[in-house]
């Protein structure tokens, strides 16, 4: 009896071991796993470069920025920088000891998340940019120039000052990516599929495709997207619908490859996004990237929509250009007050025809069938923009 209630007792101790061990060990790997989550986190966050330098400069001029009219929306400036800095960057050219911004869109999120619009703003565009505080110090003199000397001027500061100026939309976020990120992207997805008319051999570019469906990867999606004289008939315009329809096939391939949802696809993604990314401090954290994007997934692709600024030649030189008036205005207000905009795949010079008597409030037309008949309101439709969205696939 007494072996017995011996032997039970040792049982006891070992199993008492046992699961101390056992909870030791789970404790050890779940310490591990956040560990290692706290790692990834950390890297994934310390990639972002914070821009300091335009908070500051935006902060000087606060009271003659733009304020915000509709709560929940947000206007995010994405600049594309042809900088040459870096071993990869190099590759495309001689370091000027300046950067340009070689492509930059206005993107605007709905209130509710129902939809985005990304609006490409001319490179050669003729505005009229603020005096800028340049990089060693020093500012610069109001002028009339192209769009794209604001961030050779001042960098991304210039830039946001210039944007509000034009469209008298606060700018919330802004977003500078470099040529080595843009590629890294594109490869961390495993490349996006474009249609080609006709085959490509740009040596400038260092591009030679065939006809047809081509999956491109980071390299040549660079060279196609930055591509102007070869493709097409060699305007910017051409160039800016271009890099829309990439944007689309790239943001259709990401929602439909299901990286969103998938950690081990989704980590090269982010690591590959925050690598070359420069942001105001409030995103360049990957808490502050996810506060902003957290419902993206959910707008349908048919309301991914992108577009050019209406705009044409300007009159004084027809190798820059022009807003056109006043359906520039019309898509901006749109924009302030998160209006829904209606694209269509008509039209030229970035702009579909508006339609006659546009106007939100109604116009009013005199009827003839009596002398003293009440005046008849006819409401017009809202203006259309040329464009296209995410849902568009490039072959058809």
């Amino acid at each position: 009896m007494g072996a017995s209630a011996s032997g039970r007792g040792l049982v006891r101790r070992r199993r008492r071991r046992w699961a101390r061990w056992t909870a030791f060990g789970i404790t050890v790997v779940v310490v591990a796993a956040a560990g290692a989550g706290w790692a990834v986190y950390a890297k994934l966050s310390g990639n972002i470069t914070p821009d300091e330098a335009a908070a500051a400069e935006l902060a000087r001029y606060e009271k003659e920025r733009p304020t915000s009219l509709i709560k929940d929306a947000r206007n995010i400036l994405l600049i594309g920088s042809d900088s040459r800095q870096g071993d990869d960057n190099a590759r495309y050219g001689r370091d000027s000891g300046t950067e340009r911004s070689d492509t930059t869109i206005l993107l605007h999120l709905s209130a509710g998340r129902g939809s985005a619009t990304a609006v490409s703003l001319p490179r050669d565009l003729m505005v009229d940019v603020p005096g800028c505080r340049r990089p060693d110090g020093s500012r610069s003199a109001p002028r009339f120039a192209m769009f794209n000397q604001a961030f050779q001027l001042g960098g991304s500061a210039c830039t946001i000052r210039t944007v509000e100026k034009l469209t008298a939309i606060r700018v919330d976020h802004h977003v500078v990516v470099d040529f080595h990120g843009f590629k890294r992207m594109v490869d961390a997805v495993d490349g996006v599929e474009v249609c080609l008319k006709e085959p490509i051999d740009d040596r400038a570019a260092k591009l030679r495709l065939p006809a047809g469906r081509v999956t491109l990867d980071g390299e040549q999606a660079l060279g196609y997207v930055r591509a102007r004289k070869s493709l097409g008939d060699g305007s910017d315009t051409e160039r800016m619908e271009r890099q829309q329809r990439f944007l689309g096939a790239l943001v259709n391939k990401v929602r439909s490859n299901d990286v969103l949802l998938n950690p081990v696809k989704l980590y090269p993604v982010l690591d590959a996004a925050t690598s070359s990314l420069t942001t105001d401090p409030d995103l360049a954290s990957l808490r502050g990237l996810y506060e902003l994007v957290r419902g993206l997934r959910d707008i349908p692709m048919e309301q991914v929509q992108f577009l050019t600024v209406p705009r044409q030649s300007y009159a004084y030189d027809t190798n820059r250009d022009q807003l056109v008036e006043p359906a520039a205005e019309r898509l901006f207000e749109r924009l302030r007050t998160d209006t829904p905009v209606a694209i269509t795949g008509s039209g030229s010079n970035g702009s579909a025809p508006l339609r006659p008597a546009d106007s939100r409030d109604g116009s009013y037309e005199d009827s003839h069938a009596a002398p003293f008949a009440e005046p008849v309101v006819t409401v017009s439709p809202p203006p259309t923009f040329r464009g296209n969205t995410a849902a568009e696939d490039t072959c058809e």
